[in-house]
């Protein structure tokens, strides 16, 4: 038995390690991502979570041809390989070999590298591109320039979009295509609900710029006259003013070189700071006003610019710096790996559903293998048993019709239930007619005496046909409750990976529920079988069971002709 448990957990350990670990086998190529947010990297000092993450591809990273012509089939799934996350393709041009792909990253952590999976390559994929869903609620405009022609349009889902077309665009930006303004006038967002700060939770402005010179000019402002924050360009340097309640506040700092790119950013909340190119250049204590009216970005500056953002909320320095960071040129913080080839687009549905069970199902399932193991054992165990038991009792019955000599059969019925319960009758006879068989007599109570005897044999010939019969009662019971144990734990992992990251589509759903249900399944593989050798191995026993007391009636009553006074 011992051993036969060892067997179980080798097998249960065995089916715990999925042969190799792929999210669907649709898609035939992957990538690893490693989002390196620690000295190395974007240099954080503490987690970010929500965060949007340039992904630049090239010819030097990605197979472009291996991938649909544009790059619908392109899924961003989690480091632990099961959870899709957003993304949003802003450029995708196979021919130069070049994508940039915006990833909704669940978390930035400056401790370690964290890893995600890049999948493509099935042709059948549709397109789940979300430009709103890659970005938080908080950011309230946000401005890619990548439009061919008209007005610039607003990424997030409030559609703050602008009333103009900026005067120039530039078709190879800091990030894609981008603006270019030439010192007059810039673009306008007409005011909207959604483009209202409060002074508690503050206002973070930021953008990609390459000034043409040292002139003078307003970045991004929000608000009418009275009250208004703006982030200017000023005789070369960066600043900032605050107005409201009848006063005028300011900011300077850090110097923007012309004809290069510099990731600027106001935030201003219980202060005001500005940043350059992720680093602190300047702050100001200033009371910040509640600010409602139109937007303006551009106006009076003469310049590239790209990645102009808007958010209703005071971002921290590490969010400023991993922007910084990760949308520049070096991409320090986003790194694409050699890619792998799967199941050439085959669909293994069996291998998605093992590759996405959770740890705690692989505990359900493994408990489930080894109470399969055990109940195939005894279905096997009692099923040989009662085999011979029924070919012994046969040959024995036989033997015992034609033998006239009552007491005298060989035991060599070892597996015969009969021969036992016999054997136990004869003994009794044996010792009460004390070898006078010719004359001997055996009085009522002696009758009755042999009958408990025989009574007693069949009790434990029956215990002993049922012996180890509950582990399959167990199994038939235990093992749906079991399943659907780890099916429910499977849920509310699912349930609440999809709080922490935000994404609710059905792509990212049903995986996760898909597994679950695995342990479930795994339940009722274990307790129908079990359920299907119970009832025949029982109805089987019950036969001996039935035979035994036929049999001990039956020789009680040659006891009691031959024997009884």
């Amino acid at each position: 038995m011992r051993r036969l448990l060892l067997l179980g957990a080798c097998l249960g350990l065995a089916f715990a390690q999925p042969a190799r670990a792929w999210w669907n086998g649709d898609w035939s190529q992957r990538a690893r991502l490693t989002l390196d947010a620690g000295a190395n990297g974007a240099d954080l000092k503490s987690p970010l979570s929500q965060f949007p993450v340039l992904v630049r591809l090239h010819s030097g990273n990605f197979d472009f041809t291996k991938a649909k012509l544009d790059g619908s089939d392109l899924r961003f799934v989690s480091g632990d390989d099961k959870t899709p996350l957003k993304h949003s393709i802003e450029k995708w041009d196979p021919e130069s070999g070049l994508a940039l792909v915006w990833l909704l990253a669940p978390t930035l952590a400056p401790q370690a590298p964290s890893a995600l999976w890049l999948y493509y390559g099935n042709a059948k994929a549709p397109s789940v591109d979300d430009a709103k869903g890659v970005l938080d609620p908080q950011h309230v405009a946000v401005f890619h320039f990548a439009e061919n022609q008209g007005a610039a349009r607003d990424a997030t889902g409030y559609g703050n979009n602008a009333s103009n077309s900026p005067p120039a665009r530039s078709a190879a930006s800091i990030v894609g295509a981008g603006a270019r303004f030439d010192g007059r006038e810039g673009i306008a967002v007409p005011p909207s609900p959604s483009l209202r700060f409060s002074a508690s939770a503050g206002v973070t402005l930021s953008a990609w710029v390459k000034p043409d010179g040292e002139g003078r000019g307003t970045l991004i402002a929000v608000g009418d006259k009275d009250r208004r924050i703006a982030l200017e360009l000023d005789a070369g340097a960066l600043a900032a003013s605050v107005e409201g309640g009848g006063r005028a506040q300011r900011a300077r700092g850090g110097t923007l070189s012309p004809g290069v790119w510099h990731h600027v950013a106001l935030v201003a909340g219980k202060r005001l700071v500005l940043y350059l190119d992720g680093v602190e250049a300047a702050e100001a204590v200033v009371e910040i006003p509640d600010i409602a009216g139109p937007l303006q970005i551009g106006r009076g500056y003469a310049g590239e610019m790209d990645e102009a953002a808007i958010s209703a909320t005071a971002r921290s320095a590490d969010w400023i710096r991993a922007a910084a960071k990760g949308q520049g040129p070096d991409a320090l913080l986003v790194s694409v790996g050699e890619p792998e080839a799967g199941s050439s687009g085959s669909s293994s549905y069996i291998g998605v559903l093992l590759g996405a069970v959770t740890v705690d199902g692989w505990v359900v399932i493994m408990i489930l293998g080894l109470m399969m193991v055990i109940s195939v054992w005894v279905m096997a165990a009692k099923t040989m048993y009662v085999n011979r038991n029924e070919r012994e009792n046969h040959v024995f019955l036989g033997v015992f019709h034609r033998d006239a000599a009552l007491l005298d059969h060989p035991a060599r019925f070892r597996d015969s239930s009969l021969s036992h319960v016999y054997r136990a009758g004869a003994d009794q006879v044996k010792a009460r007619i004390n070898g006078q068989a010719e004359k001997a007599r055996l009085s009522p109570k002696a009758v009755e005496s042999i009958r408990a005897a025989l009574d007693a044999a069949r009790v434990r010939e029956g215990q002993k046909l049922n012996r180890f019969m509950v582990l399959l009662t167990i199994a038939i019971a235990g093992g749906p409750f079991l399943g659907l144990l780890g099916t429910v734990i499977g849920v509310m992992i699912t349930f609440a990976a999809i709080a922490a990251t935000g994404d609710v589509n059905v792509t990212a759903i049903a995986p996760g529920i898909a597994a679950a249900l695995v342990a479930t399944v795994a339940g009722l593989v274990v307790a129908i079988p079990s359920l299907f050798g119970y009832n025949y191995i029982g109805t089987r026993i019950k036969n001996i069971s039935a035979d035994m007391q036929v049999f001990a009636d039956e020789f009680l009553a040659r006891v009691a002709e031959r024997y009884e006074a």
